[in-house]
């Protein structure tokens, strides 16, 4: 099967880069008519790429790479419910999840918008219940905290828009008096930190696992089962845990009452489920359903509209999705620095991290074809400023990293102290301005001349600028700006992989270290247990595995007892 980098579009583009190398940026951001040209609004927010490394040319040369890649046919067959996934045959559906009630789209010849909804009123229902109240605990208390518990794309993009909306003050209205605890490592000291403070009487448990089998999280709903039953009996699990599974058989052998279970699908992809009942759930739970809907079912939903009818030189995923593609595969810069200037958006970055190279961390094409070009994209980032105490060094003056900067005009938490020059979020704005400048212009050794630096320090502070970012401003971060947020970085990372080729959508790579664990963890019962010697590993593996048996083999327990945190 042919591969994007066989066509002119993409022969194109590489040809260009020679053209680009021979720019800066500094020269670049002289040229009114290109920075104007190189900013998009959209719904009172604002995208400025002119710091990019690219031209008016540039930008055209990657729409004719889009028209190659098919990419326009590409979104409509997503939106159409078509089985793009096509290594586990499934369709790709997270638009559906904020689709209106009214909505139509198919899978498999048929609208899945009502079951979406179907599965909304319940938890709207139920979400009421517990937040007023009528459901109540074993022992007759009102259930005031929840702890979720899932891993992955059942953790990450839930606790991402948790921790955005925890000082949003309507979203804190909503919230007074109640707890949203996330518990996604297997690790003992999780669990620890996670009930600590809890009791379980007031305590509901919300277990997120599509098959009901994902090792790490079906642990750790047992151990918290038992440290329900331990305080309440058995027969408080079923008024104390609830799930978000397809299993329901699996679900009522656990002991929660299926009734109690909130479905979801296998087009649905774990990193892609925040607007499910994964996020959904736990979300209402603490915030009340009418908030949750803002970020899912306005906000989000805004974006995918906008994603899948705005004309490309205006469509903000695309744009952002084909910068990508130029940054990585053409300018060879495998990663990018994801930066808000919003501490409320903390956990945007691991989310993303985790959207983006779980779905484009891929060495094939969909044909199954080894791809001759570097593909996806190395995710990370912090807060700003204090990234900028952080990791700036390197991105400034060694390695070019490509940077995302996310501003906020409105604080959620506005501080202005009395005779300060300006207030403390002019103060974080002023650093969100700056730094793209820095970067983009940096700083010759001319210039340091001029200043008297010291002839010893000069090479040590010259900036070489040239270095990418783009600015992305949004109006304030209510929780319909947190899904607006989320959507389009979801349908940006979708556009990179449509334009290379690749599957975005499956995740091959996760499998193989858990057949590995899988073997690990028998060896490890039948060495505790019997006393078994260490077989089937390399020398390595078996050295470790020894030695880690060897140093902890006075901190067992009795395995008739079950042993609970002490903290």
């Amino acid at each position: 099967m042919a591969l994007i980098s066989d066509t002119d579009s993409w022969k194109n583009l590489t040809a260009h880069v020679t053209d680009i190398n021979n720019t800066h940026l500094r020269d670049l951001l002289n040229d009114s008519n290109r920075c104007q040209s190189m900013t998009v609004e959209f719904d009172g927010m604002l995208l400025d790429y002119s710091r990019q490394r690219a031209t008016v040319d540039t930008l055209g040369k990657l729409q004719k790479l889009a028209e190659a890649a098919h990419l326009k046919e590409k979104i409509t067959r997503m939106f159409n419910g078509d089985k793009i996934n096509s290594t586990e045959n499934r369709s790709v559906l997270h638009v559906a999840l904020r689709a209106p009630r009214d909505g139509v789209i198919n899978s498999e010849g048929k609208n899945v918008v009502p079951d979406v909804w179907q599965v909304l009123d319940k938890i709207r229902d139920f979400s009421d219940k517990v937040r007023s109240g009528s459901w109540i605990g074993a022992t007759g208390k009102p259930l005031k905290d929840v702890i979720a518990i899932g891993i992955g794309g059942s953790f990450l993009g839930p606790l991402f828009v948790h921790t955005a909306l925890q000082t949003d003050p309507e979203a804190m209205d909503s919230a007074k008096g109640r707890q949203l605890r996330f518990l996604a490592n297997v690790d003992p000291v999780d669990v620890a930190r996670n009930i600590v403070g809890l009791n379980p009487e007031t305590t509901l448990v919300v277990v997120v696992s599509k098959t009901f089998t994902t090792a790490e999280t079906m642990l750790n709903a047992r151990t918290l089962r038992e440290w329900i039953s331990a305080s309440l009996g058995p027969s408080a699990v079923a008024k104390h845990m609830v799930a978000v599974s397809t299993n329901l058989a699996l679900v009522e052998k656990f002991g929660i009452d299926p009734n109690n279970a909130f479905a979801f699908w296998d087009w649905v992809g774990g990193r892609y489920s925040v607007c499910s009942a994964v996020g959904v759930l736990p979300l209402s739970l603490q915030y009340g359903f009418p908030i949750v809907e803002k970020y899912g079912y306005t906000g989000a939903f805004s974006i995918d509209q906008h994603f899948s009818s705005t004309p490309f030189e205006k469509n903000i995923p695309v744009l952002l999705g084909l910068l990508s593609v130029w940054n990585v595969s053409f300018l060879g810069y495998p990663a990018r620095a994801i930066l808000p200037y919003a501490q409320a958006l903390e956990k945007f970055a691991p989310h993303i991290q985790q959207v983006s190279m779980e779905s484009n961390g891929k060495g094939v094409s969909i044909d199954g074809v080894p791809l001759p070009f570097e593909a996806g994209e190395i995710d990370f980032g912090e807060p700003g400023t204090n990234g900028q105490h952080s990791f700036y060094q390197l991105i400034h003056q060694g390695r070019i990293i490509p940077c995302d900067f996310i501003g906020v005009v409105k604080s959620q938490q506005p501080v202005h102290l009395k005779g300060e020059v300006v207030s403390n979020h002019d103060e974080l704005m002023s650093n969100f301005f700056a730094q793209p400048d820095a970067l983009a212009y940096g700083k010759t050794q001319e210039q340091l001349q001029k200043e008297n630096v010291p002839q010893h320090l000069i090479t040590h502070k010259t900036f070489s600028g040239n270095r990418p970012s783009l600015s992305l401003l949004l109006p304030a971060l209510s929780a319909y700006n947190v899904g607006q947020l989320l959507a389009i970085y979801e349908h940006r990372i979708a556009v990179e992989g449509f334009i290379w080729g690749i599957n975005s959508f499956d995740q091959w790579g996760v499998e193989l270290g858990k057949v590995l664990a899988t073997q690990v963890r028998k060896q490890l019962n039948a060495s505790r247990t019997k006393g078994a010697a260490i077989e089937g590993f390399n020398p390595s593996s078996t050295m470790l595995l020894t030695r880690y048996l060897q140093a902890s083999s006075n901190t067992q327990a009795d395995p008739a007892t079950s042993v609970l945190p002490k903290i």
